[in-house]
């Protein structure tokens, strides 16, 4: 017994004290909404096939025990067949069942893109809830989706040869209009305050632009792409997404991850964290840039995605408290389970009509944090 005693205490010594059982309920629930989601998505299409036959597709062995084919989705033919080459595997094709080849090379690139930017806006939307101090914080209260949508429809009705960069300019347009935002609220350094105001002053000019620019276009289907891009829309994305996406994704939940510390030290304010020793401003900068990348990859595949960052975060705050190791992971797994079930709201809800999926999380989100201003006086102030 005392062996046993001290075997459980000696585990517990070696586990991180962050890592708890909220969090695990958070990891477990969130995956498991995931996995039923993505099932009932996969399942439905031109195609259509129960359930039960969707998930023997997803764990099909022809796939599992040939990893030439998934290097083949997840990097492209031609890269994929060249590593797998180079790794001594076989580069011949894979016979594969009908149901297989529809799940795999064309519905499970969106659940997997649904699944990226959920983990990008929530992990975003924390970052800038720290950076400024005020959960209220997100990219599209600091300008960062306004200006990409900008950039959007700025390529799509006046640059319109320059279409086939739009994921390219929606990034820079998020990230110039962030810089513009820190640039307004600089007067001898900013302050949590002066960022929101700025944000929000830039939001309302780029919106105000982007309805203007609604005025300029003459082609319907120019229109239609446009709304779908600021209202945030999954529908056509392909493994290209996946792979366009994937890379910032993994570099700012690294960084994000790396940044916990430093996270929680600007949560006590801007004199404690400067006689902690912290460089408060670079420290700033630094973060900020790592939610850009965060939203901007997100927005470079989605669009414009609503609510996500600013209810994921707080949520995620409610479960597992408000230590950033926790909060972090417990964003990532939170914002997949999110943007996915919303996304089988939005491509279910008026069959066979898709509705942007930035429309269903935006009918989330309103009804939440009316629930939370009758529930709370202080929301705002972390």
């Amino acid at each position: 017994m005392a062996g046993d005693v001290g075997t459980t205490q000696s585990r517990e010594k070696r586990r991180p004290a962050w890592l708890d059982g909220s969090l695990g309920l958070v990891a477990v629930g969130s995956l498991a909404v995931v996995v039923a989601a993505g099932l009932v998505q996969v399942s439905f299409g031109a195609f259509t096939m129960p359930v039960s036959q969707a998930w023997l597709a997803v764990v099909d062995p022809q796939v599992w025990t040939n990893p030439q084919f998934l290097l083949r989705l997840f990097l492209g033919d031609g890269l994929g067949t060249t590593v797998a080459g180079a790794l001594g595997l076989s580069t011949a094709e894979v016979d594969l069942a009908k149901e297989t080849l529809v799940v795999w090379r064309i519905r499970m690139p969106r659940v997997l893109v649904a699944v990226l930017v959920g983990v990008n806006l929530a992990i975003s939307g924390a970052i800038f809830q720290a950076v400024t101090r005020n959960e209220l914080a997100s990219p599209y209260i600091l300008g960062v989706s306004s200006g990409a949508g900008l950039a959007v429809l700025l390529t799509l009705v006046v640059f319109s040869g320059f279409a086939t960069l739009l994921p390219l300019t929606a990034a820079l347009g998020g990230a110039l209009a962030f810089v513009l935002v820190y640039a307004i609220a600089w007067q001898n350094g900013t302050s949590p305050v002066r960022l929101v105001l700025a944000g929000v002053i830039v939001s309302m000019v780029f919106q105000s632009l982007q309805t203007a620019l609604y005025l300029l276009a003459s082609d319907l289907a120019v229109v239609q792409s446009a709304i779908a891009w600021t209202t945030g829309s999954l529908t056509g994305v392909d493994w290209e997404q996946v792979r366009l996406v994937l890379p910032g994704t993994v570099v700012s939940f690294v960084l994000a991850l790396a940044g916990a510390r430093q996270l929680n030290v600007l949560l006590l304010g801007e004199d404690t964290a400067q006689s902690l020793g912290m460089s408060v401003e670079r420290v700033r900068f630094a973060l900020s840039a790592v939610a850009i990348l965060a939203a901007s990859s997100a927005i470079a595949v989605a669009g414009i995605v609503g609510f996500v960052g600013l209810i994921v975060p707080h949520v995620a705050r409610i479960l597992v408290g408000s230590d950033y190791k926790r909060l972090m992971l417990a964003c990532a797994f939170a914002g997949p389970a999110l943007m996915v079930a919303a996304d089988v709201g939005a491509r279910l809800a008026l069959n066979p009509t898709q509705l942007p999926v930035g429309i269903v999380t935006g009918l989330i989100g309103g009804p939440y944090f009316l629930y939370l201003m009758r529930r709370r006086s202080n929301l705002g102030d972390l």
